[in-house]
C-alpha cells in the first residue's frame, strides 16, 4: 500500500511521520527542482508546467515502491485531479490521447488533509524556515480540487488531533486487510 498525504501547504502533512508505521517516507518538497523552490521563495505560485517535472519524479518514486511490493508514505500537495493522475500514471496522464480520467490504483490511497483557509494560514504564518510563504496559500486554495469518491481517498479533518487522525488511518488500514 502506498499512502499519499495530500493537501495545501501548511495543512499538516507532517502527520504522515507518525502514520508511516515504519514504512519508507518521502517528503515531496525534497523532489522539487531548484527553480521551483526559488520561485516559491520569491512568492510566485507554481504553474502546471512548473509542477510537471516534480510530479513525474514523485511518480517514479511511487512506481519504484509499488514494483518492489513495499509499503510507503509520500507527502505531496496533489492539489488537482490531473496532478493525482500524474502521480499514479506518469506522463500517460498528460498524453494528448488521455482525455478521459485514468483508473485509480487500488494499492495507492490518498489521505486528504482538509482544513479551512484561516486555520491553515495561521499555521503558515507561525512556521519558520520553509520556503513556501503564507502569501502563496490563497493560490493553492484557488486551484484545489478535493479528491472525488472514485479516487481512493480518505478525508481527514485537520481540526482533529494527530492521534485522532492516526487512529482513522489505522482503522482504514485494518479495513483494507478484511
Amino acid at each position: 500500500m502506498i499512502y499519499i498525504i495530500m493537501g495545501v501547504s501548511g495543512c499538516g502533512k507532517y502527520v504522515c511521520l507518525l502514520i508511516g508505521l515504519g514504512w519508507p517516507f518521502y517528503e515531496g518538497d525534497n523532489f522539487h527542482p531548484q527553480e521551483n523552490i526559488e520561485k516559491m521563495a520569491r512568492g510566485e505560485p507554481l504553474t502546471d508546467q512548473d509542477r510537471l517535472p516534480w510530479l513525474l519524479r514523485l511518480h517514479e518514486v511511487i512506481e519504484r515502491e509499488r514494483s518492489s511490493g513495499s509499503d510507503a508514505v509520500l507527502a505531496c500537495s496533489a492539489l488537482k485531479r490531473l496532478y493525482r493522475q500524474i502521480l499514479l500514471h506518469g506522463s500517460t496522464a498528460v498524453a494528448p490521447t488521455s482525455s478521459a480520467s485514468l483508473p485509480s490504483s487500488p494499492e495507492v490511497f490518498f489521505l486528504y488533509l482538509h482544513g479551512d483557509y484561516d486555520l491553515i494560514h495561521q499555521r503558515m504564518v507561525a512556521r519558520q524556515g520553509h520556503y513556501m510563504k503564507a502569501d502563496l496559500l490563497r493560490s493553492q486554495f484557488d486551484i484545489l480540487e478535493p479528491p472525488s469518491d472514485e479516487e481512493n481517498a480518505l478525508t481527514l479533518d485537520i481540526r482533529k488531533s494527530r492521534n485522532e487522525m492516526i487512529l482513522e488511518v489505522e482503522r482504514h488500514i485494518e479495513s483494507l486487510k478484511l
